[in-house]
């Protein structure tokens, strides 16, 4: 019998859920339904990946492809997809909000009646799924709020997983506590070494710091390029189970768009909602990078320059951050972000805290 794991955010929570799988099913094989939806440093193009981005896809229903190891996405576009589909032993299914939440919903449906699922989880990493929409915290509801909306109409039973309570930097963990449902595991250092080799790569900021909790790393992590303090504690590596009904009564967003049949009509209600349409942010970001001029990286400046980052970074009381920070606090480019990262395990290895940076109260 196959499960099924609908991950609700993309990427990062494709990777988790492979994690998760393993730690509740003990087995390495699944169905993950995710977006092909990257952070800029990745993907270029502003918002989700459908089909007709790739090449090499297989198809499993009408409604639905799968991404092999050996799918490619077509330039400019970028997708982790089909490097995760050669590292992970499960089946990566492509999640296509392009035609709104009834075509995920029909895409649910098709996969469902095709697979026969022995179980169906709804992963979220955070918890940003339980946002009522009008949190000043708030960042990215739009596909979580796709994937719970679809969920509700589909005729099985699905069960909404939360893991990392917070580590997103969406909802403050205290704002989550008394909406989590019961705890179904907590990660340890095992349940990470199945995707141990991904960590090493991806670029989940949310994921690297739940796997991080569940090695046991305490303290705060600063991510994003706004520099997010986000707390690094025992909460971190829990998995809960939240009704799904009772998410889809908090998530205005997700309430809202059950009937769209676009995308467009999607963003258009998260704009009325909350106040904003985070695919509006990459576009203006993708923008902004694209008049940027790309600046080589220069090791002896680097290393200068990440200095008097950890030095400021320690006078706001912070024990961690992520590559991508660094990366972006030092006016880097994106696709200098492997280089980057080579450069420092390489130049401070004792600094790694993998797949986080320590940042010392002395350099190393």
């Amino acid at each position: 019998m196959t499960r099924l794991i609908v991950a609700a955010g993309g990427g990062g929570d494709a990777v988790a859920a492979a994690m998760i799988h393993a730690a509740l099913y003990g087995e390495d094989q699944a169905v993950i339904l995710t977006y092909a939806w990257d952070r800029l440093l990745v993907d270029p193009v502003p918002g989700p990946r459908g089909p007709a981005n790739f090449t090499g896809l297989q198809p499993l229903t009408p409604a639905v492809w799968a991404v092999p190891a050996e799918a490619r996405p077509i330039a400019p576009a970028g997708s982790t997809l089909p490097r995760l589909a050669a590292e992970l032993r499960h089946t990566f299914a492509l999640l296509d909000p392009r035609h709104g939440v009834e075509g995920v919903t029909r895409q649910l449906e098709e996969l469902v009646d095709h697979l026969s699922p022995e179980s169906i989880d709804l992963l979220d990493v955070g918890g940003d799924i339980l946002a009522r929409g009008d949190e000043p915290t708030l960042k990215s509801p739009l596909a979580d709020a796709v994937t719970l909306a679809a969920c509700c109409q589909v005729n099985a039973p699905i069960r909404l997983l939360v893991t990392g309570p917070g580590l997103d930097g969406e909802l403050p963990l205290d704002d989550l506590r008394s909406i989590l449902g019961p705890l179904i595991h907590a990660l340890t250092a095992k349940d990470v070494e199945p995707i141990s080799s991904v960590l090493e790569w991806h670029p989940s900021e949310a994921t690297g710091m739940l796997a991080s909790t569940a090695r046991g790393v305490r303290g705060t992590c600063e991510m994003r390029d706004a520099g997010l303090p986000v707390p690094l504690t025992g909460e971190g590596p829990t998995v809960h189970e939240v009704d799904l009904d009772e998410a889809l009564t908090r998530n205005q967003l997700a309430r809202a768009i059950l009937t769209t049949a676009t995308l467009g009509e999607v963003e258009a209600h998260s704009r009325e909602i909350c106040g904003y349409s985070e695919i509006d942010y990459e576009r203006n970001k993708a923008a902004w990078l694209k008049d940027q001029p790309p600046v080589p990286l220069d090791p002896e400046a680097v290393l200068s320059q990440l200095d008097q980052f950890e030095a400021e970074a320690r006078s706001r009381g912070v024990t961690h951050t992520t590559f991508r920070r660094i990366t972006e606090a030092l006016n880097l480019n994106g696709s200098l972000r492997e280089d980057l990262r080579q450069l420092l395990i390489n130049s401070r290895p004792k600094q790694y805290d993998a797949p986080l940076w320590r940042i010392t109260a002395t350099t190393e």
